[in-house]
């Protein structure tokens, strides 16, 4: 025999053995990529929870905003109000924002929008934003939109329409939601 032909032949023996991961490398992979999982879960629950409560809070800053503008282009009162029916204002004293709220103007529905996600909660003092012709609000209005179940996030958004009729935002990290 040839040198090159008992080279060749130890060259493709050893091709032959190499067929997959051993039993030891595939254990150490899927410890590896255990562990990076479960880093990564949480976060992405965190993640997933302030696009929701950005999403809501963006909602009602959005409805104020339309409301004053209405008011503003309309020269009368619009409101932006509770309502568990989406045509008009819940006359219920134990209504909620997180079942919808309503942007009327008289008794034609500008904007309606749904009722939060389940688990969140948007708690505020009043049930009624009224917006004057000028764009002025009637009074202060604070709302926080908060995830109550199944546990109670982190953080929260606190939307605050000022009594000029401006909005704002702000996050707060307050890990209660009452």
């Amino acid at each position: 025999m040839s040198p090159t032909q008992t080279s060749m032949g130890t060259v493709s023996m050893m091709k032959r053995r190499q067929h997959g991961f051993t039993l030891i490398e595939l254990i150490v992979t899927m410890t590896v990529l255990s562990i990076l999982l479960g880093m990564a879960v949480p976060t992405f629950q965190e993640v997933s929870l302030n696009s929701k409560l950005r999403s809501h809070a963006n909602s009602l800053v959005a409805s104020a905003m339309l409301a004053r503008s209405e008011a503003i282009k309309r020269n009368g009162v619009v409101r932006m109000c509770v309502s568990t029916n989406g045509t008009s204002c819940s006359s219920d004293a134990d209504a909620s924002w997180e079942q919808g709220w309503v942007v009327l103007h008289e008794n034609t529905v500008i904007r309606h929008e749904s009722p939060a996600s389940p688990g969140f909660k948007i708690l505020s003092t009043v049930n009624n934003i009224a917006f004057q012709p000028s764009g002025v609000g009637a009074s202060q209005a604070t709302l926080k939109v908060c995830r109550a179940t199944p546990s109670v996030g982190s953080q929260d958004r606190q939307v605050t329409i000022s009594a000029t009729g401006r909005t704002s935002v702000d996050t707060k990290y307050t890990a209660t939601c009452s």
